[in-house]
């Protein structure tokens, strides 16, 4: 039995990907030229400065993908929003090999020493019933969602997507999920006939996806908006597909409260029957493929909204136990924002090299430490 995250098993091999050469002259790599040109004078914390170096750059600005993608494409995001934590993204699914000398490295250090030998391991979602409810009393935790990402072979990510693609990719999607039945049936919504008030309802409740933020226009991610994209979801509203957002498929489980199995056994139901349905992308080496490396491997997001007013008062501190369990705190709006109310978004942080079972349980382990820490607090004072 060979280790699955250190030896790469013979079933998993298969043939490198070959990139396809540009000339110096090539007008592509004039401008990438003079754009990194100008990046290199620009102050920047993100990780595509810190690893994408002048001897990286030399070496990649000549690729491209099969598909057409060139360095440009995976950097352009970083190199207009200098305060990226991040700054690249995959314009296709080739870009992870054709662009490995500056995908490895942020990956290595963003996903926890995942390094260039590793191999993430097989899917494994684990049980369900281990989990248990995060807050049985319903004090602190609002509630709780798990979300997954997928990309669908046969289709390039979001930069190189036609509006073709676009759109025959969301009638496969909607035809996947009308099959669905029991507590996952429901309707699907596409955006380009939904009115303009509905929409807004929806993004408020926190079901409907916005169109992109500055990092995703930058990053091409935004084209033909709203055309392909749409919305799908249950009667009850505890399971949500968004198709064509920023990966192809975003699959999220979600209710109020902390009941942490409930939201769990939800998902992998639905993610294992669509995927009977579609064929999901998935990298020798990286798992589950997807738009921003972030979210790589099991893709999974699981995070509660929770409201720990004594402990956050010590934001240094909640911090330090939030990172003590690889997690991260955000505001309830999502990503590049505050808290409102008390009320934050912790999630976990790492996807790549763990199992389904081990992001969730680190999720788990996480929130459960926080609510006793508020409790130890709450104590104090009485």
């Amino acid at each position: 039995m060979c280790d699955k995250r250190l030896c790469a098993c013979a079933k998993k091999q298969k043939a490198s990907v070959v990139p396809v050469f540009m000339t110096e002259d090539d007008e592509k790599v004039k401008a990438l030229e003079n754009a990194y040109t100008e990046y290199e004078k620009i102050d920047s914390a993100s990780l595509l400065k810190k690893h994408l170096s002048r001897a990286i750059f030399d070496k990649l600005k000549i690729r491209a993908t099969n598909n057409g993608s060139t360095l440009m494409d995976v950097i352009q995001s970083g190199l207009k929003n200098p305060d990226s934590h991040v700054g690249l993204y995959a314009a296709d699914q080739q870009s992870y090999d054709i662009f490995a000398e500056l995908f490895d490295p942020v990956i290595e250090e963003y996903h926890g020493n995942f390094t260039p030998q590793d191999v993430h391991p097989e899917l494994d979602w684990g049980s369900s019933e281990e989990l248990g409810d995060l807050d049985p009393d319903g004090k602190y935790v609002i509630s709780t969602r798990i979300r997954c990402a997928r990309s669908i072979d046969g289709y390039t990510l979001n930069p190189t997507m036609t509006m073709n693609d676009y759109q025959e990719l969301e009638n496969k999607v909607q035809m996947a999920l009308k099959s669905l039945e029991g507590e996952l049936k429901g309707t699907f919504y596409t955006l380009m006939a939904m009115d303009k008030e509905t929409q807004q309802q929806l993004i408020d409740d926190h079901f409907l996806f916005k169109e992109g933020d500055r990092f995703l226009e930058a990053a091409n991610s935004n084209r033909f908006w709203p055309s392909g994209r749409g919305i799908f979801f249950n009667d009850a509203k505890t399971f949500l597909v968004w198709c064509n957002e920023e990966d192809h498929l975003r699959l999220i489980s979600m209710e109020k409260g902390g009941n942490l199995s409930s939201v769990h056994a939800r998902l992998v139901k639905a993610v294992t029957e669509v995927g009977q349905k579609l064929k999901f992308s998935r990298h020798r080496r990286l798992g589950y493929l997807t738009f921003c490396p972030t979210n790589l491997g099991t893709t999974i997001r699981a995070s509660v909204h929770a409201k720990l007013p004594k402990l956050s008062a010590d934001y240094p501190r909640f911090e330090e136990i939030a990172s003590m369990y690889n997690l991260q705190i955000r505001g309830t709006e999502g990503e590049h924002t505050e808290s409102k109310g008390g009320v934050y978004d912790i999630s976990n942080k790492r996807r790549l090299g763990l199992t389904e079972r081990e992001v969730v349980l680190e999720m788990r382990n996480g929130v459960l430490e926080l609510i006793k820490q508020e409790k130890q607090l709450e104590e104090r004072e009485a």
